[in-house]
């Protein structure tokens, strides 16, 4: 090689170096950090939040004015900051849009001039390819500076998010940290995704929310509120095995997933047990429950589901009997549960006396803490454990739990405390839900309150109903407890 052809390369060299500088400089101007303070619930007492908690992690910027990041990022916060790449200033923000099933959250700046310099990073078309090189930025623990690691992708999945929900996943193998959550995971120039977790117990496993499940999200949100992706919700098996294929007369090489318990137990719902479904839509389902998305990806058919849902109605092939039909499926984004999520809510709760109601939610039951609870849970024998997944018994029905220890009062000598126990009747009287109780203790009559309890080791309480209302409010006065419910319930309460 000669002098001029050397100088030739090298110049072209730093031509290109710089050029994907320039590049790196353009996107780092569109990444924020983000700082927040929140107060997320008290699961033991429901009538307060937690102390305020200081929690930071990345965003960036998409069309509208708007900044993308995690659902967990934001979650509970009331002061959202956003720090722009390269300055001091802290912009206050402000939450417009929130998934915390598939941890999405949308913010808006009260000054929107921050994006007159601030261009939204294109996201890619499709899904991104297997072994693509990525780099994702953000602002992990350890520093003040924007970090850019990176990695390829190793893995493109359908996997469980939060609350039940399902969606498509890309697994990198570039660093992931705290902090590192809501940044862009970006691939020739566009974002493939929003990082959002880690395998904590293995060395660079991360996973990165995709564009596909960003567009359907913020396409849901644009009416201001987050309805979620529908779901199929019948319990399903693979037909595999060659024994049961022979007892449903499959065809060879006719794939699909067998219903075991169908979503509805109605005459009219289009499922019933040992049926097949082998489409959705002209998508062919194979004999694992998978679909074919790409030549080089196959995923489960839920991923299909939120695309050909229309109405609430998904276009199925269904086999049963020796016959395939098209029929349409009713589907939703979500099933009622007897024990719920709070799904970024605060819990409902109701004190009178030196007791404390509240309804029941999963949360609750894994993260409450309280001994008795735990004590329960490990005998197997409360409803928290044994009712955990099922579906109301009835419209409305709700188990409502004592997830604090009795106040101390004098009237409740000789108790002990019910902490965590469901409370099943008063005076006899089957507890329905959170709001039949309360509207039992506002009418009865009756000289004494007598509350059975779901535990066997569970204490009868019994109070004089006068006596228990006059301690209502030296317990809240001592305890400097402003509300003596949550919000929903004091209509229940006042209404004479």
């Amino acid at each position: 090689m000669n002098a001029r052809t050397t100088a030739v390369a090298l110049a072209m060299l730093c031509s290109s170096v710089a050029t994907h500088a320039v590049a790196q400089d353009a996107i780092r101007d569109s990444v924020v950090h983000i700082t927040v303070s929140r107060r997320p619930p008290n699961l033991q007492q429901p009538w307060g939040k937690m102390p305020a908690q200081e929690a930071s992690g990345t965003g960036f910027v998409i069309e509208g004015r708007r900044i993308l990041t995690n659902c967990h990022v934001v979650q509970y916060a009331n002061q959202i900051y956003v720090q722009p790449h390269r300055s001091a200033d802290k912009l206050a923000a402000k939450l417009v849009a929130i998934a915390p099933t598939i941890d999405l959250a949308v913010l808006e700046l009260d000054d929107a001039t921050f994006f007159d310099a601030r261009p939204p990073l294109p996201m890619s078309e499709g899904l991104p390819s297997i072994k693509g090189q990525v780099n994702v930025y953000g602002y992990p623990l350890g520093g003040q500076q924007m970090s850019v690691t990176e990695g390829i992708i190793s893995r493109v999945e359908f996997a469980a998010y939060q609350y039940q929900a399902l969606g498509l996943r890309v697994q990198i193998d570039a660093a992931l940290n705290p902090g590192n959550s809501g940044g862009p995971a970006v691939s020739d120039g566009h974002v493939v995704g929003v990082a959002f977790s880690t395998v904590q117990s293995a060395e660079n496993i991360g996973y990165v929310i995709p564009c596909d499940e960003i567009r359907m999200f913020l396409a849901d949100v644009a009416d201001g509120k987050y309805d979620g992706k529908p779901q199929v919700f019948d319990v399903l098996q693979t037909v595999e095995n060659d024994a049961l294929r022979a007892k449903l007369g499959l065809p060879k090489g006719t794939g699909g997933l067998m219903v075991t318990r169908p979503a509805q137990p109605s005459d009219t719902y289009p499922l019933r047990a040992d049926d097949v479904i082998t489409q959705l839509g002209e998508s062919v389902i194979d004999a694992d429950g998978q679909v074919k998305v790409s030549d080089d990806l196959q995923v489960s058919f839920q991923y299909l589901v939120p695309k050909l849902a229309q109405g609430g109605k998904l276009p199925i092939t269904r086999f049963r009997a020796g016959k395939s039909e098209s029929v349409e499926l009713p589907v939703s984004s979500a099933q009622p549960q007897l024990i719920p999520y709070l799904n970024g809510g605060y819990p409902r709760y109701f004190i009178h006396g030196p007791l404390v109601f509240s309804s029941a939610t999963k949360e609750m039951v894994f993260l409450g803490g309280a001994a008795r609870l735990r004590q329960q849970m490990s005998g197997g024998v409360t409803p928290l454990m044994s009712r955990f997944g099922d579906p109301p018994a009835f419209e409305g029905e709700e188990l409502v739990v004592v997830p604090s220890p009795l106040f101390v009062h004098p009237i409740t000598k000789g108790y002990s405390h019910p902490t965590g126990c469901v409370v099943t009747h008063v005076n006899a009287t089957p507890v329905k839900n959170l709001v039949h109780l309360v509207e039992m203790l506002r009418d009865s009559k009756d000289e004494y309150f007598e509350f059975r309890f779901d535990h066997q080791a569970a204490e009868t309480i019994v109070f004089r109903r006068a006596e228990l209302a006059a301690a209502t409010e030296e317990i809240l006065t001592d305890n400097g407890i402003r509300k003596q419910y949550s919000d929903d319930l004091r209509g229940v309460w006042e209404r004479n």
